[in-house]
């Protein structure tokens, strides 16, 4: 193990430094380096170069289980201790998949829009129409969840916004970015989808006649008659 060590860190300390360090000789350690690796160390490198291609091949979503069952499907004959200790040496574990979590709640006691945009994805000038959506993303101190809204013409994203928490403002918070950062005309379309956090009252699922002026909260979110609502999946997804 200490042959091994220093040959694993010679190239970064001097080898006299390092035997004398771990109280080994010079002499020992290159005669160590001239013997040729024993029988089993030999099969050890060929197993660990065949579980790293099934590592690989699985998209780095096999642990040892799988991969020893991969192996004797394949007809090598270990065993799963084996298999574990030699993806410890190489450094290979499966690679776990992100939780889940829903940011579209369907199920509301809220009315369901008609679909206005209808698979319109393209769009020939700026400012003609925009989709929103939430996605999330997991941070060491939890959730964080990012409200955007995408210009269907340019596909540059307008507006967003960040929170701990699915609420009606994050949403509200990205439309208010984008509408102080684009001064859209009248007729702007705004798509989103039919979650909660997007209801009528006070959403951004409208389209005004009246344009974006200075009074943001008649122009979207008021619910009143005059404005036609909409409510579908957004970010070019399928409506």
């Amino acid at each position: 193990m200490r042959f091994a060590f220093i040959a694993t860190e010679k190239a970064a300390f001097p080898v006299r430094l390092l035997c004398r360090t771990l109280q080994v000789s010079r002499a020992g350690f290159y005669a160590w380096q001239a013997r040729p690796p024993a029988p089993r160390g030999q099969a050890d490198e060929r197993l660990g170069l065949e579980i790293a291609v099934i590592h690989a091949e699985s998209r780095q979503r096999y642990g040892s289980p799988r991969i020893h069952a991969e192996l004797v499907d394949r007809g090598c004959r270990t065993s799963r201790k084996r298999v574990a200790r030699l993806m410890r040496v190489r450094g290979l574990a499966a690679r776990r998949r992100r939780q889940f979590r829903v940011t579209t709640h369907s199920r509301h006691p809220f009315p369901v829009a008609p679909n206005v945009l209808a698979r319109q994805f393209e769009r020939a000038e700026p400012d003609q129409a925009w989709v929103t959506d939430i996605t999330y993303i997991p941070t060491g101190e939890g959730w964080l969840y990012l409200a955007v809204i995408l210009d269907l013409c340019s596909r540059f994203a307008v507006g967003w916004a960040m929170s701990e928490r699915i609420t009606d403002d994050l949403t509200l918070d990205a439309l208010g970015m984008a509408l102080a950062r684009r001064r859209p005309p009248r007729g702007l379309l705004h798509h989103s989808d039919r979650g909660s956090q997007l209801k009528f009252n006070r959403s951004s699922q409208h389209r005004t006649e009246r344009g974006c002026d200075d009074d943001t909260k008649k122009a979207f979110g008021t619910g009143r008659t005059s404005e036609t609502t909409l409510a579908r999946p957004a970010l070019g997804s399928a409506a």
